[in-house]
C-alpha cells in the first residue's frame, strides 16, 4: 500500500481563490473591504516572516492589512492599548497578536483583550471554551486545527465513531483539535510524555494527528494500516547541501509511514499552508458578520 499525499498547497491554494472570489464580489456590492491587523513584538526573524507571509495572503486575496511592530522595550500597556484601539477600529476585522512574544510580557493578558469578535486566530478563551462545550460553536476555530480538519475530509467524510488519536495536547493546536474531531463523533485519545504504550495506542488510530514537535518520532510501526495521518511537525534539522543549510522535517518518519498509511499529509507541504488560508477565511467571515 502507498498512501495518498494530502497536498495542503493546492486544497489551500483552492480555499484562498474561492476567499479572493467572494471578496471581490463583496467589494463590487459596496460593502467594507475585509482587513486584518497584525501586532509583533520585537525582532524574531521567524515571526517577521510569518508576519510577511500573512500580509502576502490579504494582498492576494484583496483585503486590507494593517501591520504594527513595537519595540521589545514597550510596556505591556502599550501593547494592551494598540489591541483596544484596534478592537475599536471599523477598519480592522480581524486582530492577530504573533506568538510568542518577548518574555517579559503577560500575552495571556494581551490575549484575552482582543475582542471576541476579532478573534481570528481562534485562541480567546470564549472562543476555546465555546469549543469544549457541547451544541455550542465559537465564533472563530484556531487556523491550524481547522485546516487539519479540512485536511482530513479531504479524505474521509462522516468520521462519527472512528477511533482518532492525537499527538500533542498544546493550546494551540493539540488541544482544539482533540475538541474538534470529538465534535465529530469521533473516539478521541489525547497523548502526551506521560501517556503509556505510546506506539500500541497510536496503533490503533483510524486517525492520527502528530503535534508534539519531535523530529520522526512516528515510525512505521506506530500506525494502523490505511490510517490518515496528519503531521503538524516542523523540524529544523542541519543539512550543509542545502542553501539555507538546514531542512525541515516532520513529527512522522514520511518515506517509511507512507507504505502503510491509506493517507499522509507532508510536511511541509501539508498542514502549514491550510494555516493561513483558514486566517484569510476567518478574517472574511468577521468582516462578513460586521456587515
Amino acid at each position: 500500500m502507498t498512501a495518498k499525499i494530502i497536498d495542503g498547497k493546492a486544497i489551500a491554494a483552492q480555499i484562498r481563490e474561492e476567499i479572493r472570489v467572494q471578496i471581490t464580489d463583496k467589494i463590487k456590492q459596496n460593502k467594507p473591504q475585509p482587513g486584518l491587523a497584525t501586532v509583533l513584538v520585537g525582532t524574531d526573524a521567524a515571526s517577521e516572516s510569518y508576519v510577511r507571509m500573512k500580509h502576502k495572503a490579504c494582498e492576494e486575496a484583496g483585503m486590507n492589512s494593517f501591520g504594527y511592530q513595537l519595540s521589545e522595550d514597550a510596556s505591556q500597556e502599550e501593547v494592551e492599548q494598540l489591541v483596544r484601539s484596534l478592537n475599536a477600529d471599523p477598519k480592522v476585522h480581524g486582530i492577530l497578536v504573533q506568538l510568542p512574544m518577548p518574555k517579559k510580557f503577560n500575552e495571556e493578558k494581551i490575549l484575552d483583550l482582543i475582542a471576541v469578535d476579532k478573534d481570528v486566530d481562534g485562541i480567546h478563551p470564549v472562543n476555546i471554551g465555546r469549543l469544549a462545550q457541547k451544541d455550542r460553536a465559537p465564533r472563530f476555530v484556531a487556523c491550524t486545527p481547522a485546516g487539519i480538519m479540512v485536511l482530513i475530509h479531504s479524505v474521509l467524510g462522516d468520521i462519527a465513531g472512528l477511533n482518532a488519536v492525537v499527538l500533542g495536547r498544546s493550546n494551540i493546536v493539540g488541544m482544539p483539535v482533540a475538541l474538534l474531531l470529538i465534535g465529530e463523533n469521533a473516539t478521541v485519545t489525547v497523548c502526551h510524555s506521560k501517556t503509556k504504550d505510546l506506539a500500541e495506542t497510536c496503533a490503533k488510530a483510524d486517525i492520527l494527528v502528530a503535534a508534539v514537535g519531535r523530529r520522526e518520532i512516528v515510525k512505521k510501526d506506530w500506525v494502523k494500516p490505511g490510517a490518515v495521518v496528519i503531521d503538524v511537525g516542523t523540524n529544523r534539522v542541519d543539512d550543509p547541501s542545502t542553501k539555507r543549510g538546514y531542512r525541515l522535517i516532520g513529527d512522522v518518519a514520511f518515506d517509511e509511514v507512507r507504505d502503510i498509511a491509506g493517507a499522509i499529509s507532508p510536511s511541509p507541504g501539508g498542514v502549514g499552508p491550510m494555516t493561513i488560508a483558514m486566517l484569510m477565511k476567518n478574517t472574511l467571515l468577521a468582516a462578513q458578520l460586521m456587515d
